[in-house]
Parts: structure tokens; sequence; C-alpha cells
């Protein structure tokens, strides 16, 4: 007997199928069976289904003689299902990665639930992955199983048959079936939650929910729509035949309720001519099954009054009035913006002609975010060795608190962000400023860049437009063009963006100030930052930080970092930090083990408080090296990722640590230890040699001296050789991450 068994529904999804099944077919734990219900589909679902049962046993293709609805489908396969637990798979959605593993770990860990309640992601025909908006009621703590009645709020979830596994003999000892016609999940998911003597939560991203640009029966014009009250008959006769139910009334009286307000609103749903008798239908229903004590948000007690009553022209009146202070509140904004924004370009001229300000600095990252990087680096440092100056940060508001007391915040878009960039005598930035900048004479621009590049950058990716994607290079080349100063970690980094963005500036080879703190931390400080980020005491903890993928509209995971950290054991941790947007969060959150730094403004501080790194393509390798702590690159996609973006010489050939072309020759570096070894400490020792010969600790102080002091005598200041520098040591420790540096 299978654990699970996987039920398939298939009707006009033959674009679909494939990626359904072959999700399933691809998941780790392989102790089930899959049921594909052809619905006597006029495609090739019918075939497809064959195709897959022959090739797999644990696929039975099952060919129903005419076409008879989602419902009467499943309760098909439910007739031909031997697992412990029943699954239902829609054909056009998809499993997620290790969902059935996770399923089964959480089963087995709540103790056999009748239903267990897990998460799913909207996925768009854009390639978009959205993850469920309420997912915060699914979170695991408190007792592992429950009634309903314990946890009520369940039934704000979207009340589908696909977010759930139910245990099979409950389902058939209790005689639950699907009614045919439209929202035939209605009739299922409120009885059977209400009846269920145990429910579980699992607080992961288990199902694609993918959202068709055309094509979702629910979203036709159709009077099979009114299916919707025969299935809320269905709800309520179930509820008088067992009186142990009757508190549940009320909740499903309004729910009803919602939903008919709901279907009513939508304008794609009804024929115009149906949608009066849809009114009385619902108004029937709500006398009918009227049922006091539910509360009601205020918004909607004055449409549920109406609906009851059946005044359907006052409801569409109060519609109409809604929508229309919608749009004059939405035109309002928009008014507001557009006089704000001429407003602050009038302002922005005026200060302009104004004198500039010698002794101010402003400082800004990353294109508005914290204070991090190297123009952190050097604000730092300017303010301790230039008497009298005035540095500002150009941040958002949510990032203000990074900012020192003893800098002056500015938020993007404001008066005195525009004052600062039209007066202050020094810029500062690692990206680009506003494209509304004017460069006046006597402003220094000193541009700091993030990090070493690998990958094609500036004007080399005139011939990449995956890479490119849409890049104004004419504005580019304008922003080149009012840089004073260009810094460089290196001769590889200089001979690069000299090509990639030409003009006059000057480049200062003087290392990367973001680096310093690398070589000036103690194991102390190092210790401070792990016990922040709760990595365990005497735990190894790897950074796990990959880069953007061009060739890809969403970003997803190319590492399985749950089975990651089983296969490495309980003396591992991993600070993951994806690159964004990541989709619907991963597949189970939180992870006792995998520490979510994705929204960590500093990747200073997560490499100081690493043991190790895993990364790819990322300008993150050329500065961890310095640490002289293990590097391991995952290049899976390496041929696709050249093809899209490119890179500036072959990694593979010239590696800062041990390379993994897959993600099980990944763990096996690590289960050998290979990760670690004296190939990989050669390695990294070539690689620092090569792209960190200024990388000392005292960039930063370098660059102060040269834009903000005008030195030049004694510039670069000379710099100690590798085996001189003592980069930042990890805190000693009893435990596995200890030892880890070669």
């Amino acid at each position: 007997m299978p654990r699970f068994s996987v039920i398939v529904p298939a009707f006009r999804v033959q674009a679909y199928l494939h990626a359904c099944l072959d999700s399933v077919l691809a998941q780790s734990f392989k102790d089930y069976e899959i049921v594909v219900v052809d619905d006597c589909s006029p495609d090739a679902c019918g075939p497809i289904a064959d195709e897959y049962a022959r090739r797999d046993p644990r696929v039975t293709a099952l060919h129903l003689p005419r076409n008879t609805g989602l419902g009467p489908a499943r309760n098909a396969g439910m007739g031909r299902a031997a697992g412990d637990y029943l699954i239902f798979l829609d054909g056009d959605d998809t499993l997620f990665p290790e969902a059935l593993q996770t399923i089964a770990d959480r089963i087995d860990a709540t103790g056999e639930p009748d239903v267990l309640m897990y998460d799913y992601a909207r996925t768009y025909w854009t390639g978009r992955s959205v993850r469920n908006v309420l997912a915060a009621h699914l979170d695991e703590g408190g007792p592992a199983r429950f009634r309903l009645t314990d946890r009520p709020e369940l039934l704000r979830l979207l009340m589908v048959v696909w977010n759930k596994a139910y245990r099979r003999a409950f389902i058939e000892t209790e005689g639950f079936t699907f009614p045919p016609g439209y929202y035939e999940d209605t009739p299922w998911t409120y009885p059977v939650l209400m009846s269920a003597g145990s429910i579980a939560v699992l607080d992961a991203v288990c199902v694609s929910y993918r959202q068709r640009r055309r094509g979702n029966i629910l979203s036709t014009t159709s009077e099979k729509h009114f299916d919707v009250f025969d299935q809320y008959d269905r709800v309520f006769a179930f509820i008088d035949a067992r009186p142990e139910l009757a508190q549940w009334r009320p909740v499903m009286f309004r729910r009803m309720l919602d939903h008919f307000s709901a279907l009513f609103a939508s304008r794609d749903r009804l024929p115009h001519h149906s949608r009066a008798a849809f009114f009385r239908r619902a108004a029937a229903s709500c006398r009918r099954y009227r049922t006091p004590g539910a509360p009601v948000p205020r918004r909607a007690l004055l449409r549920h009054g109406l609906l009851r009553l059946g005044a359907r022209r006052t409801y569409q009146a109060l519609s109409e009035a809604q929508r229309l202070g919608g749009r004059l509140r939405r035109g309002s904004a928009t008014v507001r913006r557009a006089v704000r924004g001429a407003a602050l370009r009038v302002h922005y001229r005026i200060q302009l002609r104004l004198p500039l300000r010698s002794r101010d600095a402003v400082f800004t990252a990353r294109g508005g975010g914290g204070y991090t990087g190297s123009p952190a680096a050097i604000e730092a440092k300017v303010r301790e060795l230039v008497p009298g100056v005035r540095t500002a940060w150009i941040c958002r508001a949510v990032d203000a608190h990074t900012v020192p007391t003893a800098t002056r915040h500015l938020a993007p878009g404001t008066f005195g962000h525009w004052t600062a960039l039209a007066r202050s005598a020094y810029l500062v930035n690692d990206a680009a400023f506003d494209r509304g900048l004017v460069k006046r004479r006597g402003q220094v621009l000193l541009q700091t860049h993030e990090g070493t590049p690998l990958r094609t950058v500036g004007t080399d990716l005139l011939d990449r437009p995956a890479a490119a994607r849409g890049t104004d290079f004419e504005q580019l080349l304008r922003s080149v063009d009012t840089w004073d100063f260009s810094l460089s970690a290196n001769p590889h980094s200089t001979l690069v963006r000299e090509r990639a963005y030409p003009s006059a500036y000057l480049t200062l080879e003087y290392g990367s100030p973001r680096n310093d703190v690398y070589h000036r931390a103690g194991p102390a400080d190092v210790a401070r930052l792990r016990e922040t980020l709760g990595i365990p005491a005497g735990s190894t903890a790897l950074l796990y930080a990959p880069t953007h993928r061009d060739y890809r509209r969403v970003q997803r995971p190319a590492l399985d970092l749950e089975r990651l950290v089983r296969v490495l054991g309980p003396q591992f941790v991993v600070l993951a930090r994806p690159p964004r947007p990541a989709g619907p969060g991963g597949h189970r959150a939180p992870h006792p083990r995998i520490i979510d730094v994705s929204g960590h403004r500093s990747v200073e501080t997560l490499a100081l408080a690493s043991d190790a790194l895993i990364t790819d393509y990322a300008s993150l390798m050329f500065d961890y090296v310095n640490l002289d702590r293990p590097v391991v690159l995952h290049l899976a996609d390496i041929e696709a990722y050249e093809a899209a973006r490119g890179t500036y010489f072959d990694i593979t050939t010239f590696p800062p640590g041990i390379v993994a072309r897959g993600q099980d020759e990944l763990f096996d570096i690590f289960a050998t230890d290979h990760w670690r070894g004296s190939r990989s400490a050669q390695l990294r020792a070539a690689f620092r040699a090569r792209f960190c010969p200024y990388d000392d600790g005292y960039a930063a102080e370098r660059v102060v001296r040269r834009v903000f002091l005008g030195e030049t005598d004694g510039l670069p200041l000379p710099v100690p050789s590798a085996a001189r520098r003592t980069p930042a040591a990890l805190p000693a420790q009893d435990g596995a991450g200890a030892g880890v540096k070669n």
C-alpha cells in the first residue's frame, strides 16, 4: 500500500499535463501512486496519461466514457486509490520539489492526522510566482493536532481540495464524495474540516497553482455559476444532519454571503441577462439559511443586508458608487504626485544656482539601500580623517536605522535629497544617482562600484540583450561622464571597467573599502555577529549567496537547501541569501537549520559570521577570499549563464575553491570534506593573490586621503604581502565550526 495516492483529473490541459506529472515523478519521496483520470478530454490528455502509465508502473491511466466534470472525475480517481493519504492535484498545477517528502515528514511528526493543510503559490503565465498572502495561518506553533474549533481561522484560507492531504480511511468512513457542477470543492472542504477528528498544518509551499491567462472554468461567463446555490444547499444539509456541528451554521452563512457577493461583483462570470435571477436566488438562499451569530466586518454589513433583502438595484448602485469613489481617489493621488514632482524639479533648479557647500558630502549605496558597502566604509573614514565635514546618507525610511547617528539621513525623492545632490561638494555611490542629476562645476563624484566583475557589465552588454534588458546605454554613458574617480580593487577590474565604461575619469586602483572590515574585525566581533544571526555555538555556518539569473524572469533556487542540511547533518546551518525576487519564499519556513538572511543589509556581516561560502557567479567570491575561508562554486547552469550574460574569464579554470557542476556533486564535496581540503586552500590562495592585491584593511583610508584631502604623495599606501595580512579569524569553539580555515 503506497503512502500517497495523487489523483490528477485531466480535461483540456494537454499543454500542462506533462509538467504536472513530471513534478510528481521527480519527487525524492517515492512511495506513491498517481491516478490520472481522463475525463473524456477532447485533446491529448488521454494519450499523455497512457504514455506515463507505460513508462512508470506507479501511474494508472483511468479513462471515463463521458465527460462528468471535475467532482465525479475525482470520485473515480478515489475509487482506484490505494494510498494511506489522498492528495488531489489539478492537471495544470504542479508540486514543488520535495513537497511529498515534506508532507510525509509532517504527517509522521503530527501522528497521522485526518487532514493536513499546506500552502501554495500562485504562478502566473508570465512566470511570476507569489505565495499565498494568508500563509501566517499555517503557523506550526501550538498543538501538533487539533480540531477546527481550536483554529477556526483556517477557514480564511482558500477552501479548495488541492491544498490538503486526506487520510483515506477517514474519507471512506465518513463517505465523503464530490458533487457534480461548478464549485464542487465547497461541499467537500467545509464538511471534511468540520468533521475531522484531527487536523494539522504545514507551513510549506507544496503546490504551484497555475493562473492561466485564459481558460479557467470558473472565470468563464456561464449560467453554470448558479451551481453555487446547490453546493451551499449540500453544506447546510450536512450541518443539519449532524447536530454537533450546529455551531458552524453562522460561520457558513456568512461565508455563503461573501461567496455570493463575490460572484455577483465579478462582471465576467454571469451573463448579463441572468444577473437579476442570480441575485433573486442569492436572496432566497440568504432567507432560507439565515443564522445570526458570526461577526461581520463593518464594510460588509450593508452589502450583506441588501443581499438578504433582495435589493438588487440599491446593491448595484452602492457598488458603482464604491467603484467611482475608488477611481476618484486614485485620480486625486495621481494629481498630487504630479504637483509634487513639478515642485521638486523647480526646487532642484533653484538649488543648482546656489553656491556649493565645500564641506558637504553625500553618500548612498545599492540604489538607496541601507548603510553598507564601500560607500559606508568611506563615509566612516571621512568622518574620522576629514575635520569639519558634514556627511549625509540617502536611503529609504525603512533603512534609516542603519545610518550612524553622526550622519544625516535623507529619504529619496525629498526636497532635502535634491538639495544635497545640488549643493554637496562630494557625491559617492556604488551604483548610479538619479538620472535627473546635473553634475556641477566643482562637484567631485566618486564611483566605488559593487565588487570585482566576473559577469559582463556596462557597454559590453550591447550584444547581450537578454542581460541588458532594455538598458538605456546613452543614459549609462551620460552617467559615466559625471565620474571624476572610479575605484578599482585590482588590475582585472581596472582593465574591464575602462573598456566597459569609457570616459575621462581617473581610476584609483586602491583596493575595496568594503573589504577593510575583513582585516580589522577580531574573533570577538565575529562571535557577536554569529550570536546575533542565531547561529548555534559549535555549528558550521555555510553562507549560500547565488547571483541573479538574467535569462530567467522569475528567480528560482538552484540548490535544494533542505536536502543539503539533511545530507550535511545537525552540525551545519545555512545562511540563505537568494537573489530577489525569489518567488514564493522557498518550500518550508522556517527550517531550524536554514536561516533566512535575504533581507540582511550587510553581506560583509554575513561573510564574517560564516565558515564557508557557497555561490555561483556572484562577485562576493572575490571579496570572501580575503577571509581565507573555503569557497564552493555551484555551477549547474554555467552554459545557460554564459550564453545569456557572459563572463570575463572561465571561472572553472581559475576558481576560488572547489567547483560542483550539479547538486549531487556538491553534496559529495561536503560529505567527503573536499570543500576544505588542501586543494581548496591552494585554489583560494591563487585567487586571492590575483584579485585582492590591495585589500589590507586600509583601502578606505587611501581613498579618503586622495579624494577628500587631495594627497597624492605616498599614495597608494604600502600594501603588505599576502603572507603578512591577518584576516578576521573565527572564534575558537569546541564544535564543528573549529578548524574550518586551512
